[in-house]
């Protein structure tokens, strides 16, 4: 039924739940997995923070960022070929990690993204945003959310 399946993780507890479920689904279906992490740009300008960092404290802190990324999906990767499940991990670097995932899902072709939700409801949801709400609604392939 899928042959590409896009997992969507950031490494939290919840996220390695839905890592669970995609190797499984992957298992079952033959599929391939796409392990994509989004790595968030650090703020770069007064009204967002930043006013305190040089460039070069952004560079490291970035550079961090994104090390930690790909310990994630290294973890990811061994955990699914350990299951026999073909893998490929994407890093993205983007604010908007609802879009880079729906985008990264077309690019590498998915027939289907898996990722968690921290159901947050209420003020936290309407001040948070919820990234799952948006990947949902602009997704045009299956989203398995799990919690």
């Amino acid at each position: 039924m899928f042959q590409r399946i896009l997992v969507a993780t950031d490494g939290s507890p919840l996220s390695k739940k839905a890592v669970a479920s995609a190797i499984e689904l992957a298992t079952q279906n033959g599929a391939e997995l796409v392990a994509l992490t989004v790595v968030p740009r650090y703020p770069k300008n007064y009204f967002d923070g930043a006013a305190v960092f040089t460039p070069e404290d952004i560079a490291r802190i970035e550079r961090q960022w994104a090390e930690t990324a790909q310990e994630t999906l290294d973890a990811v990767a061994k955990r699914a070929k350990a299951s026999g499940v073909k893998i490929k991990t994407v890093t993205v670097s983007s604010d908007l990690i609802a879009e880079a995932i729906v985008n990264a899902a077309k690019k590498h072709k998915s027939d289907m993204i898996v990722m968690a939700s921290h159901g947050r409801k209420g003020i936290k949801r309407l001040l948070l945003g919820s990234e799952t709400q948006h990947v949902l609604t602009h997704s045009e392939l299956p989203v398995l959310v799990l919690r």
